[in-house]
């Protein structure tokens, strides 16, 4: 069993920073200075504020522009697939360089994911079927209040919760199945591998419709998911999680879901250092499939 002590305790991403809200606003009365230098916590903080000033200007149209290339380019250096074999050929690239399976993923992926909101905190979700059914993290939305979910085409939903199972960390939402959500596939128990790209999809910081890629760095590793603080399986990833990526999917190259992004392990006083975790599919879809049974 991993000991993770050193590594700060794995937390689901949807903590709030001191100084800015769940949306990256800034907290009323918070004074606007940069930390104080020589703050271990003053380079985190800063990153923080920069992705909220970015969050906040995105309407003005320059400065989005501007975030999506430097976005491409990260994306472009992460998602650089291996040398194809003797008996293989590449995927032809698309814009920018990026393999065109993935652009693929990012598409398929993307038409069914939701960023959630309940109350001043939220995450992410993703539909799994023509009922209107959305499955997240239950740490999203474990703290009660009316929920409401952003669809990709920017609609905001209202959402009932089905049920949560907090020993799992899922919980499952329902909204009208005439939302036209489209379901995500689900990957095959065990085919995930390791060394395989993967998508991280989100709203980290609420910036929604957000896709990172990495790679699958480990299985089976040994982590506490949630409240509850049962250790259990999960699958490690470097694809960039963040706040408000939790109960998104993370997704292989053919935009199947492999698992659900829950946690990072953090350094004190730093937020994402590329060591995120995923509760693996086939966990997350048994406890889906127990709520909605059960909650209708």
């Amino acid at each position: 069993m991993t000991d993770l002590r050193g590594l700060g305790e794995p937390r689901g991403p949807g903590f709030i920073s001191p100084e800015l809200d769940a949306w990256g606003q800034p907290r009323p009365g918070v004074p606007g200075g940069a930390a104080a230098k020589g703050d271990p916590a003053r380079w985190p903080r800063m990153l923080l504020a920069g992705l909220a000033v970015v969050a906040v200007s995105a309407a003005s149209g320059a400065i989005a522009g501007g975030v999506v290339a430097d976005d491409d380019e990260a994306t472009t250096a992460s998602a650089t697939p291996p040398a194809p074999g003797p008996a293989t050929s590449a995927p032809p690239p698309a814009a920018g360089g990026v393999p065109g399976d993935l652009v693929g993923a990012a598409a398929t992926a993307l038409a069914g994911v939701v960023q959630v909101r309940v109350g001043s905190s939220g995450g992410s979700g993703f539909a799994v079927d023509d009922q209107g059914h959305i499955i997240t993290n239950n740490h999203v939305v474990e703290g009660g209040g009316s929920v409401t979910v952003v669809g990709p085409d920017g609609r905001r939903l209202p959402a009932e919760v089905v049920g949560r199972d907090p020993g799992s960390d899922i919980a499952v939402l329902r909204v009208d199945p005439s939302s036209g959500l489209r379901p995500l596939a689900l990957a095959q128990p065990g085919s995930t591998r390791v060394g395989e790209p993967v998508l991280a999809v989100g709203s980290p910081l609420g910036l929604s419709g957000t896709v990172t890629a990495g790679i699958v760095s480990a299985l089976d590793r040994q982590v506490r998911l949630g409240s509850s603080g049962a250790r259990r399986n999960a699958i490690q990833t470097d694809a960039s999680i963040n706040p408000g990526n939790s109960g998104g999917p993370l997704v292989n190259a053919r935009g199947e879901v492999v698992g659900v992004n829950t946690a990072i392990a953090t350094l004190e006083g730093s937020g994402n250092i590329g060591i995120g975790f995923a509760i693996p599919i086939e966990q997350a879809q048994q406890a889906a499939e127990r709520i909605i049974a059960g909650g209708g």
